[in-house]
Parts: structure tokens; sequence; C-alpha cells
């Protein structure tokens, strides 16, 4: 066992941000019927029942969560709330570029609305909104940060806002990105809803639903029904009760891990007194922030897929990829050698081939859906919360007219093929970033058929 091994062996397995969590809520306790049923309590659940509150304050609203508020993708990403729609701007470019100004117009003003929601209630969640550094640690990176949206930093400039040999520039997004405390933001966002009159239940898992009179059934595993005039499903990286879904999304196994706090002399020796969000430009990234406390949260690189889509919670914790990781922290803050980490944790990302949400309804518009967020749903789960309540009214918006909202991604091969090909997709994405970016002839195929990937 190597340093690295052994130093991430004694941090705690399992993630800072739920520690502290509120008192559990009961589970279901007998049948009922509602308005809107909503199946999931992470952001998509959560801001759907808050949105649904405000605009029609008289609609009853039930919430059904299979664990605890929060406790999933919502409470162990890395708090990243970004403004983008569309998993940055070259994605979106590539992908939708008639309506990119508007989805990037959109994307503010759903960050926006974001932190007036957070105000407006009241939720404690060391909401900063700092903005996001791009960050060059190659020298094929320094041009296409060049050529990026914001504020472009050369070597000089960019250490001098964090200290890093391994920074060779940077693009600062001052306003399109905050920080948050993703758990504490889930929990305060249902906290709100409940104020407003929704009805939650955790402990509660969904196992199926179907078509009844006029309305849906839901089947919970305790064997009560609620029957629902309309759904809306916030289940992501969970196979979907709409069978027809799951092979447009697989999850895929992200890993963090967290520091003790930072002294006042170990934070001045890398000096980030912007705080801002960072990320690096390699296809296999990084991404880290800082804390209210002056940890440092570091994660990402590796992205494990199990075979057959498999979600189990023995696959939160890879020791191998907690090492690398550690490894790369002090490569990267070679100044913060001696710095222990307390925590270690890994969670499923709902990831789809276009790398951003996407929409629709079944059911004959009973129920509505948003997917594939692909790790930007601290902040996109909000316009997805929106969408799927316009597309449950059958209303014609600007949401629902927006080609993102009305086209869905290529769906992944089923098993073996979809195993195969992320393997494949993972090694050659490894092999770009030795070789100055350069993409082989299995990625240009993907490109071509709009199933390419450029962090």
């Amino acid at each position: 066992m190597n340093r690295y091994e052994r130093l991430v062996m004694d941090a705690e397995p399992a993630p800072y941000w739920l520690a502290g969590a509120p008192a559990p809520r009961p589970p279901l306790p007998g049948g009922l019927s509602c308005d809107l049923a909503i199946v999931g309590g992470g952001f998509s659940g959560l801001w759907t029942a808050v949105i649904a509150k405000e605009l029609y304050p008289e609609r009853s609203v039930v919430l059904l969560e299979g664990s605890r508020v929060g406790w999933a993708a919502s409470g162990r990403n890395g708090g990243f709330c970004e403004a983008s729609l569309t998993h940055g701007e070259a994605n979106g470019l590539a992908r939708f570029p008639r309506e990119f100004e508007v989805l990037q117009r959109l994307g503010i003003e759903n960050l926006d609305a974001i932190e007036a929601a957070v105000r407006r209630y009241g939720i404690e969640c060391d909401f900063e909104r700092t903005g996001q550094l791009s960050v060059a640690t190659s020298r094929y990176q320094v041009a296409e940060l060049r050529s990026g949206f914001g504020e472009f930093l050369d070597e000089a400039a960019v250490r001098a806002e964090v200290r890093s040999p391994a920074y060779l520039a940077g693009l600062w997004d001052r306003d399109g990105c905050a920080m948050v405390h993703p758990a504490k933001l889930a929990w305060g966002l249902a906290a709100a809803a409940a104020r407003l009159g929704v009805q939650i239940y955790e402990q509660t898992p969904v196992t199926g639903l179907s078509s009844s009179g006029d309305g849906v059934a839901l089947r919970a595993r305790s064997g009560f029904i609620v029957h629902a005039k309309r759904v809306a499903l916030g289940t992501n990286a969970f196979p979907s009760l709409v069978r027809s879904l799951r092979l447009y999304t697989v999850p895929v196994y992200d890993y963090v891990l967290m520091t003790e706090p930072l002294t006042a002399g170990q934070l001045a020796s890398i000096g980030w007194r912007n705080r801002q969000g960072i990320g690096d430009s390699g296809n296999q990234f990084h991404y880290y922030r800082l804390t209210a406390d002056n940890r440092i949260l570091f994660g990402g690189y590796d992205a494990i897929y199990h075979f057959g889509r498999a979600i189990r919670s023995s696959y939160d914790q890879r020791p191998a990829t907690f090492a690398k990781l550690a490894a790369h922290f002090f490569d990267t803050f070679p100044s913060l050698e001696g710095l222990s980490f307390t925590h270690r944790w890994g969670g499923a990302i709902d990831t789809c081939s276009r790398f951003c949400a996407f929409f629709g309804t079944a059911h004959r518009g009973r129920v509505a859906y948003a997917l594939g967020y692909t790790g930007l749903g601290v902040g996109a789960t909000r316009f997805g919360a929106r969408v799927m309540l316009d597309l449950l009214d059958g209303k014609r918006t600007e949401l629902t007219s927006l080609d993102m909202v009305r086209r869905k991604p290529v769906p992944f091969p089923p098993e073996p093929l979809a195993y195969a090909g992320i393997q494949a997709t993972r090694w050659s994405l490894a092999r770009a970033d030795r070789n100055d970016g350069k993409r082989n002839m299995w990625l240009r195929a993907l490109d071509a058929v709009g199933m390419g990937y450029d962090s």
C-alpha cells in the first residue's frame, strides 16, 4: 500500500455533505389521490414541487422519495451550481447552434432564479456566486481556452488567482456559476416545499406506474397506491419507471475526496482569494472548490461504468480511484503536502449521449420526465422542473418550443455493446489527453453520429 492509499483509507467512507441530515419524514401511510405526484426527492423533484406550488397553490402535490431527501446525486456532488444548460459552450454550440444564445440567456435566468429562491426561502446552503475558473494543464489546451467565453488569463494571471505549478492558462466565467452546499440546498428546498403545502414521504420506493382513468396510478413497494392526475419523474440515474427510456441513460460513477480545513497559512500558500470553482480542461478532468470552512473538495477524473447499468451501494467506494485523486491533488497543490483527507465517497451520474438533459412525456401526456443531466444537475434541474410542468400543462411555451426540449439524444445500445463502447470511449479519451487532444477514429466516429464528448 503506497502513501496515497494509506492516506485516503484513513478518511471516512461517507459523503461529507450528508452529515447532520434533518430528522426523517415518515413513509406513505396509505393510499391517496392528488393533482400532481412527484417521484424522487432530489433536486429534480424538489424544484418541481416548489415551483408547482408557487404557480398553482390550489393544486395538491405529493412527493415520494425511496430513501431520504437529497441522499443520492443531489447530496453527493461537488456543489457547482452552473448556469450552463448544455454542459458548456462547446457542447451547446455543437448540438443546438440555432438556439445557443437563447439557451445561454435561459441558463443565466435560471441561475438568477435559484439565487432568488435561496434568499426568498431563507435556505442556508453557503451560496456563493464566485464563478468558475477553467484551467489548462497541457499546452494544447491554452488555445482552446483563449477562444472560449469568459476572461482569458495567461500563465502569470491564472497563477495569481490560484497558485499551482500545473496551471498554464485559465478562463474565468465570473457570473455563470455559484458554489453551494448541495445537501443543505436539497434540505432547504424540501422545507420550503413543505411550508407551501407539499406532502413529502420518505422511505417510499415507487415500483411502477400505469394509466388509470383520466390519471396515473403509482404503486409503492408498501402496496399503497397513489392516484394522480399528473406525474413528474425525477429518478435520473435510477431505472426509469417509463421502460422505453431505459436505453437513453447510463449510470456512471464519479468519486470525490474532501480535505480537512486549511489553516490560514495553507490557504495563503495557494491564494484562491476569489474562491472560484475550478475545473481543468482534459477529457478526464478534475473539479475542485473551497467549502465554507475552507476544506477543498477534489473530484472527477475517473468515470466508471459497471456492466448492465448496475447501481449498487458497494460502488460508492473505489480505493484505486481515491488514491489516484490524492496523487493528482498533491501534483496540483504541492505546497499542501501533509494535508489530510477526512471523507471519501462516490455516486452515480445519469449520463446521456448528448451530455445534457432531455425531456418528454408518456402516458398520453400525463407523465413528464427530465433525464441525462450528466453532472450539471445542481443548476439545470430547476430548468428541467419548469419544462416538466409546462409539458404536463400542455403549454406551448418558450421552453417547450426549444429544439433542446423537443429532440431526444441517441440511445445507448443494449449490453454487451454498451459496456464495450463505453470502455473504448474511456480508453480513447485518456489517449487523447496524452496526445495533445488528438481524437482517434473511434472518437471521430462518435462525433459523426452525435455521441462525441469533449469536456
